[in-house]
């Protein structure tokens, strides 16, 4: 493994590349945001927000949010903008108190809200499925993501749906800031966290097309048909974690009060109790896990140096979520024993070695790593 000389991203996680002096693209991305003229930007979602207003038959856009810090903010931008969202959200099968609360708060800004259940029996059958198959318990919870707040925007002929964050240029690629950052067939291709598969690819005699129908969203020439735009709020305002942050807190958002699972922040990842167990599988097939990513974003926000995030990953140590594993565990009828039988055919043997009583990475970041 190999690190980035700037943040504390290695070069296993996927989209990232290092370039010759060390520094990784999602580095190198960022530092381009000094360039952009956002002032044009934001005039250039007024326009789409009065193009949008000017089409609307009933609701001006569609909103995908899950009721955290940065679905709040896209609601905020909106409204701001005049718009009349229809806020969507795929109910996670693991909500937790803090979640709703903060899902609640969103709603009282003043918009329509859809809180879209799938049937628990076909979710934790294709969460068990992606696990043995993909090593990832997060492929319905993205597919579900990507496609029910389209099939919406289409069956109510609502033609904008805005998205937030671009995951893809935030942590990844200049090249994904193409005009109006669209979310297309080839963004979820490369970003959408599915594994390159679509829901088709998982059906079998219980996951039958009918059961598996929320996970069938309309393709890009569907949404174009229908006159339909998927845009990043990134594109066309700067995305800042804390800015975000700021912006909820002050309509009621509230953070976690425990120390983060397997992150750094205590205001990411609240709404739901499995969204750490994804997270968690990163450290087998990629070797690192939330922290990593959360402490990059301040280094390159300048909010902390790269020696103070490897010093803070030193103190968090093992995140392993053991009470979320617990919870995912009971959702899909499998034992605690038989996850980790079944996660262990997913670590990376290219930078794992056994030595020691203990599985090591070599090279590791921090040299003091307790592995046992």
């Amino acid at each position: 493994m190999h690190y980035c000389q700037q943040c504390v991203i290695p070069d296993t996680r996927p989209n990232i590349r290092l370039d010759a002096s060390g520094v990784c693209n999602a580095c190198r991305t960022h530092a381009t945001k000094d360039e952009i003229d956002w002032f044009s930007r934001a005039d250039a979602f007024r326009h789409v927000a009065e193009g949008a207003r000017q089409r609307a038959r009933s609701h001006d856009c569609v909103i995908p949010v899950s009721g955290g810090k940065d679905s709040i903010w896209q609601v905020v931008k909106c409204l701001e903008h005049d718009l009349v969202p229809l806020a969507v959200t795929w109910k996670t099968p693991g909500r937790t108190p803090l979640g709703q609360h903060n899902l609640d708060a969103l709603v009282r800004l003043g918009v329509d809200h859809i809180d879209y259940t799938i049937d628990p029996g076909t979710e934790s059958r294709f969460m068990y499925r992606a696990l043995c198959e993909a090593g990832s318990t997060a492929v319905p919870m993205h597919m579900a993501i990507f496609s029910i707040p389209l099939t919406i925007a289409v069956l109510r002929s609502i033609s904008l749906i805005v998205w937030g964050e671009n995951s893809a240029f935030e942590y990844g690629s200049a090249e994904a800031q193409h005009e109006g950052m669209l979310l297309d067939d080839e963004w979820l291709r490369h970003y959408g966290v599915t594994h390159g598969t679509t829901a088709e690819d998982w059906l079998d005699e219980s996951l039958t097309r009918k059961k598996m129908s929320a996970y069938f969203g309309p393709g890009a020439r569907e949404l174009q048909t229908h006159g339909i735009r998927a845009v990043f709020l990134g594109y066309y305002f700067r995305w800042d974690p804390e800015e975000s942050l700021r912006v909820a807190t002050e309509v009621g958002f509230r953070k976690s009060d425990e120390r983060p699972r397997t992150g750094y922040w205590d205001y990411a990842d609240v709404d739901c109790s499995h969204i750490a167990v994804h997270h968690y599988l990163k450290w087998y097939k990629f070797g690192f896990t939330r922290i990593f990513d959360n402490l990059s974003v301040d280094i390159r926000n300048g909010r902390i140096t790269r020696d103070e995030a490897i010093e803070r990953i030193r103190e968090a140590g093992d995140q392993t979520p053991h009470r979320d594993i617990r919870s995912a565990c009971e959702f899909m009828g499998i034992s605690e024993q038989h996850f980790y039988e079944v996660i262990e055919r997913f670590r990376n043997r290219d930078i794992w070695h056994f030595g020691g009583g203990a599985w090591r990475l070599p090279g590791f970041l921090i040299d003091d790593w307790d592995w046992k």
